[in-house]
């Protein structure tokens, strides 16, 4: 069920079933849940791992884009992401490390310009400023 309001909207519901999330976004529908081992069932990423796939969907995107812009004979682009977050006293730091392999008939030079340009991606560039995040409950969503 979507309360989309605005541009750019996804819809997750959960039920009772322990962690199994539905996402739902403009027709689309994926399953999210946690692993076995904290009580989920396995039935798709976690949290951690939808945040490391968007970032590398616009990176692999992003970095698709500019090579066909150029003509350069990129004939794969894989993106392995990380994600690692330390807790200090104030606060805590997430670490996220992102490995790119293209594969195709390019130079060192046109790599280095793509690794470049890899930081372009627009979700690259939200995670790198601020974010404001604000809640409220829509009618109805009261016991």
């Amino acid at each position: 069920m979507e309360h989309c309001i605005g541009t750019t909207c996804t819809s997750v519901e959960i039920g009772k079933d322990l962690y199994r999330t539905e996402v739902r976004a403009d027709g689309h529908l994926i399953i999210a849940d946690e692993p076995l081992n904290i009580g989920g069932k396995d039935l798709g990423m976690n949290p951690n791992q939808f945040l490391l796939a968007s970032l590398g969907t616009c990176t692999a995107m992003t970095l698709r884009m500019y090579a066909d812009r150029k003509k350069w004979p990129v004939e794969k682009i894989c993106v392995d992401l990380t994600l690692e977050v330390v807790k200090g006293d104030d606060q805590q730091t997430t670490y996220i490390k992102r490995h790119i392999f293209i594969d195709g008939n390019v130079n060192e030079e046109q790599k280095q310009r793509m690794l470049q340009i890899a930081d372009s991606c627009p979700l690259h560039r939200m995670l790198n400023n601020p974010f404001v995040i604000t809640s409220n409950l829509l009618p109805g969503s009261a016991g």
